[in-house]
This record gives C-alpha cells, sequence and structure tokens, in this order.
C-alpha cells in the first residue's frame, strides 16, 4: 500500500496518479487518509504528553508521604487515576484510527509513474515494441494494423488438439469442470518441455529456482494485494483458511514479508513452477475457448526484490529475458505499455507480451512484467538496511510470468501446422525430443 510519508508530503502528485488509473474519489480518499492520520498523530501526542506528566506526578507522590503531606500525595493519586482513564481512551482512539487507516489504505491502489500513458481500457494501451514492424508513440492497441496474414486458413488450437490427440477437454469437465483440461502424450510432453526450458532459460540469467507451496495463508494474500476484497477470484480452503495461489507471486514474494535484507544481497533473483489456480475465468464463448482462460494451469513466475534506484534496470532486464523467450520460441509478438486505466491494483507500470494466434486472428497475452515500486513491500514489510546510512528502507518488488504455458501452446499449435503436422520451435525440440507432431 501507499506510505504515509508518501501521501502526506506528495499529496497533490498521488492524487494525480489515482486519477490517471481512473480510481474513483481519489481526492476525498487521500482527505481522509490525511484527516485520520492527523487525529491519530494528535492522539499520540496528547498520550505521550499525558504520559510524561503522570510519571512526573508519580515521583511526586513519594516525597509528599514522606514529609506527610497525605491529602497532597492523594490529590496526585487522582489526577495521576484520571490521566490514567483518559490514556486508556486516548489508546482506544489511536487503535480505532489506524484500524481505519488500514481498510483505507487497502482500498487505495498503487500510482502509476509518469510515463504511463493515459487511457482508460486495453485499447489504449501503447504498443511499444513488435517483431512486426518498427512501433511509434502512436501505436496503440486500438489502431494496430499489423497482424500476421499469411492468406492460408488455420484450425484452432482446441481442433487440433483433438485431431492430435493432446489435450481432451471433456474428459478435464468430467474429473473436475470446465477450465481444467487433461494433456496427453505429446501434449503433456510439449507442456513439459516449456516448463523445463522456460526454468533453464531463467537459471540461465541468474534466477535462483523455488518449489513454494501452491497453498497460502491470509497473511501471504494480504502482503502481495490479493486480500483483502480480491477473495472472489481465488480459490478458498475454508476449513484451514487457506488460498489456492492465483501465481507463484505470492508466495515467493511472501518469502522476504518481515525481513530485513542486506543492500549487498540485492537484487534478489527468484523464478518458480507452481501450477495457477483462479475462479474467475471471465465470459463464455471463443475468447475463453479450449487454453484461452482457464482455472487451472502451469506458470513460470519470475521476481525481484530490488533496491529503489536499481529498480527500473531490473525490470528492463526483466522485459529483456521475457522477449528473448518468445523469440526463441519463434512466435510474433508485440509489447504493450499499459495505460492507467488497465493497470493492476498493485503496480506502477507494467508492460504485457502478447503472441498472435493465426487460427483465431487475435493476439492472447502471455506475460505481464510489473514493477511494484514499494506498494508490496510496505505491506510486507520488506526492507533492507543502507549500507551507507545504516537504516532500513523499503525494497522494491517486481514480477513477470516467464511465461504462462497454456496461450503459448496454443499459439506453438496454431501458428506452426503444416501438411505434415505441427513443427516444434527448434529451441524447444532438445526438451520435447520430437521435432513434429503427427497423427496418430
Amino acid at each position: 500500500m501507499l506510505t504515509l510519508k508518501l501521501i502526506s508530503e506528495e499529496t497533490d502528485r498521488v492524487i494525480r496518479g489515482l486519477e490517471k488509473k481512473h480510481f474513483e474519489n481519489a481526492k476525498e480518499a487521500i482527505d481522509n487518509v490525511l484527516a485520520i492520520d492527523k487525529a491519530r498523530r494528535e492522539a499520540q501526542q496528547q498520550l505521550d504528553a499525558n504520559l510524561s506528566e503522570a510519571k512526573k506526578l508519580a515521583a511526586q507522590i513519594g516525597k509528599l508521604m514522606k514529609e506527610g503531606k497525605k491529602d497532597e500525595a492523594n490529590n496526585i493519586k487522582e489526577t495521576v487515576s484520571q490521566l490514567k482513564e483518559t490514556n486508556k481512551q486516548l489508546e482506544e482512539r489511536m487503535n480505532q484510527a489506524q484500524a481505519d487507516l488500514n481498510t483505507l489504505l487497502c482500498q487505495i491502489p498503487n500510482i502509476p509513474y509518469d510515463e504511463v500513458p493515459e487511457g482508460r481500457a486495453a485499447e489504449d494501451n501503447r504498443v511499444v515494441k513488435s517483431n512486426l514492424k518498427e512501433c511509434t508513440e502512436s501505436d496503440t492497441v486500438g489502431n494496430w494494423t499489423a497482424n500476421p496474414d499469411n492468406g492460408e486458413a488455420k484450425l484452432p488450437h482446441w481442433e487440433l488438439a483433438k485431431i492430435y490427440n493432446l489435450i481432451d477437454f471433456d474428459l478435464g469437465v468430467k474429473i473436475t469442470g470446465a477450465g481444467f483440461p487433461v494433456y496427453i502424450g505429446k501434449g503433456a510432453r510439449l507442456q513439459r518441455a516449456l516448463i523445463n526450458f522456460f526454468l533453464d532459460e531463467a537459471r540461465k540469467s541468474g534466477y535462483t529456482e523455488i518449489m513454494p507451496p501452491t497453498v497460502v495463508n491470509q497473511a501471504s494474500g494480504y502482503g502481495t494485494g490479493q486480500l483483502p476484497d480480491k477473495e472472489g477470484q481465488m480459490y478458498h480452503c475454508e476449513v484451514d483458511d487457506f488460498y489456492l495461489i492465483p501465481t507463484a507471486e505470492v508466495p515467493v514474494t511472501n518469502i522476504y514479508r518481515d525481513v530485513i535484507l542486506d543492500e549487498k544481497d540485492l537484487p534478489v533473483k527468484n523464478c518458480a513452477y507452481t501450477e495457477c489456480f483462479r475462479r474467475e475465468a471471465g465470459s463464455y464463448g471463443k475468447d475463453v475457448r479450449g487454453l484461452n482462460r482457464l482455472h487451472e494451469f502451469s506458470k513460470i513466475e519470475i521476481v525481484r526484490i530490488d533496491k529503489p534506484e536499481h529498480s527500473r534496470q531490473s525490470h528492463k532486464e526483466m522485459l529483456e529475458h521475457v522477449e528473448g523467450l518468445l523469440k526463441k520460441l519463434e512466435l510474433p509478438y508485440r509489447i504493450l505499455l499499459l495505460c492507467g486505466g488497465d493497470q493492476s491494483f498493485t503496480s506502477a507500470i507494467c508492460y504485457d507480451f502478447e503472441v498472435y494466434s493465426e487460427a483465431q486472428k487475435r493476439w492472447l497475452e502471455v506475460s505481464s512484467v510489473s514493477n511494484f515500486d514499494t506498494y508490496q513491500a510496505n505491506r510486507l514489510k520488506c526492507r533492507f538496511r543502507n549500507s551507507a546510512t545504516k537504516k532500513t528502507e523499503l525494497c522494491h518488488t517486481l514480477n513477470g510470468s516467464a511465461l504462462a504455458l497454456p496461450r503459448i501452446v496454443a499459439a506453438i499449435l496454431e501458428n506452426n501446422q503444416t501438411e505434415e503436422g505441427i513443427r516444434i520451435p527448434k529451441a524447444l525440440v532438445p526438451y520435447t525430443g520430437f521435432e513434429l507432431i503427427e497423427k496418430d
């Protein structure tokens, strides 16, 4: 969440940032934060003054008793007793103010960086790079015209999966329900190949592999911003009050909850393969058909913890890493800088990677790479000790998909159809053990 220091010292910038994210009643929300914080601080100041006064008076009681001035001593005792009752009320006011403050701060999103473009929705996102054409600042999703078109009709991946016996969607419905596919034979081997390929590439880029739990407690969900208010998007194990993770970002980032890191150890670079679970799977139709949107899917996540002055460089390196994966998979891609209105609740800046589906004639999001600035770290109490000042400071947290598998699999199947079968990208062949998917 936003820090009180930022809100109080740069109030106008915070309000402008929230307005860029199209957060309703931004000024009112910030004014409420400042008012509650003022009341809390005033109560704290009064409490501190009362405690100091009570301490002075208490020191006088013993002296007066020794001098035989019992009435004066008793009067002071009464004053101290009244101060204690007042202090109790002040503590209650402070605790209530702090609770109200935390509740309100959790409802306020992160503010975007200055370079984040204005805009309300996905069509306002800016296309900053593609392997199809040179991009300019005027290129937005809404006016993009560089889609590949080779003039050949392509089969969508859900039909290819059936023809080549790669994925059984009906069997998944039988076992669990819609959005839980069963991968079979070379379909399963392709999944495993992609997982190993992505993990190996992350390791080559200096990431330490983590194998975290896929079930987390409430504190972890709070730390990365999934809770409160987003419970409906997560599978909840009610008896134990655990949540199935929507992404490895949650357990991996929470490794550093309530941790003070040494500056020399930054940036921390971790990667993890996990299954991911999301209850909200969107609307019906072709946009969610097949692998386009699932309740359970595989994903490799890269996570960094860094100091503020280096986090932008870390973000750049993460973007280059994800782009390198798409190049090696030989897929048509574009990179979007998300506008304020399409950014996530917690991000300060986010780039999406999309690959083109030649069969569906649409772009499929396969990765989001975000810098959260201190927003998550403030919730996590993730800090580092500055080697020069010896003081602790909030870290910056960053993460990105590298990569999410379902739509990558869909794009590989759809974009590599030949008369002989489905061609496997060269970079994957050492992992699959086959160059072509043929009909059984």
